[in-house]
């Protein structure tokens, strides 16, 4: 038993992938990229730990299905991310929403890929809220996604914003900001 190897329960646990994307011959080069393979963004299921997490919005700017605060219905994208927002009660949901995954309680076939978590208001975390985003990131992904005033009037025109690009890569969602200035 190795006893400096980080603990935590095996759900979390990923063994480590080669990255052949670097390698000669790897998709990075281009032409050597297996036939008949076309590289298509992921799908992925919009799933609100509480009521008014934002996976309406979510699934509109970076595409997906909504699913509210459903499980995926059969033909729904299985990977799922869990939209939270970042007040007291968003993050003891979306806390309780891991637990559900890491409990094995979720419905069958579904593939948590990250959280999300939508700011609740303009401005800096709350250090109190910051450490408690700290044990969730500790665990899975986060993406975050910052105040949108126009979103918060409904204009959902225009580019994700900046600050969230990571997730706008993971989605593939259109054009970033840097490509449309």
């Amino acid at each position: 038993m190795r006893t400096n190897a980080r603990q935590g329960p095996e759900i979390w646990v990923r063994g480590p992938v080669p990255d052949t994307r670097a390698e000669p011959g790897g998709w990075e080069d281009g032409p050597e990229r297996p036939a008949g393979r076309s590289v298509t963004p992921r799908r992925f299921s919009w799933l609100a730990t509480h009521g008014g997490a934002g996976t309406t919005t979510l699934a509109v700017v970076y595409g997906g299905h909504d699913c509210g605060r459903a499980w995926p219905e059969p033909g729904a994208p299985t990977s799922v991310l869990l939209v939270a927002r970042t007040h007291a009660a968003g993050l003891d949901a979306v806390t309780r929403a891991l637990e559900v995954f890491r409990g094995g309680e979720a419905p069958a076939g579904l593939d948590l890929d990250a959280v999300v978590l939508v700011a609740d208001a303009p401005g800096r975390l709350p250090r109190r809220l910051a450490q408690r985003v700290k044990p969730i990131e500790a665990v899975i992904d986060v993406y975050r996604v910052p105040w949108m005033e126009a979103w918060r009037v409904g204009d959902l025109s225009g580019a994700p914003p900046r600050e969230s690009e990571p997730l706008a890569r993971l989605t593939g969602a259109g054009r970033t900001r840097a490509e449309n200035p």
